[in-house]
This record gives structure tokens, sequence and C-alpha cells, in this order.
């Protein structure tokens, strides 16, 4: 599944998808965001208006 629509997703499933992304293939957000062609930023605050806060040590939202 791709992120191309991340804006109008459901952020809970937009949170699962992305944390298994970085876990599974890409290790990190910045691989993920640079893949899908993605705005760092916006994925970040469009998660954080759900609740979900981007830990970098632990390289998932939660």
């Amino acid at each position: 599944m791709g992120l191309e629509r991340f804006e109008t997703m459901d952020p809970v499933m937009l949170m699962s998808i992305v944390n298994m992304k970085i876990r599974d293939e890409f290790g990190d957000l910045d691989s993920l965001v640079k893949f899908f062609d993605i705005d760092k930023q916006k994925l970040i605050d469009r998660l954080a208006a759900a609740g979900f806060d981007y830990l970098p040590e632990a390289k998932q939202f939660r």
C-alpha cells in the first residue's frame, strides 16, 4: 500500500502503515518519505493532529 494519499487516510491506519513500512522496508522515516516523495513535516503534522508523536529513537509513531 502506498502513501500517496496520506493526507486523507484514516490517521490510525496511516500510523500503522508508516510504522510497519519503517520497520520492515525502510529503517527510518527519512528513507520512507524520500521513497514516496512526500513532505516529512506534513506527515508528522498529520499524525500529530491525531495524537501520534514521532519518536526518532524508536523510529516509530506512538
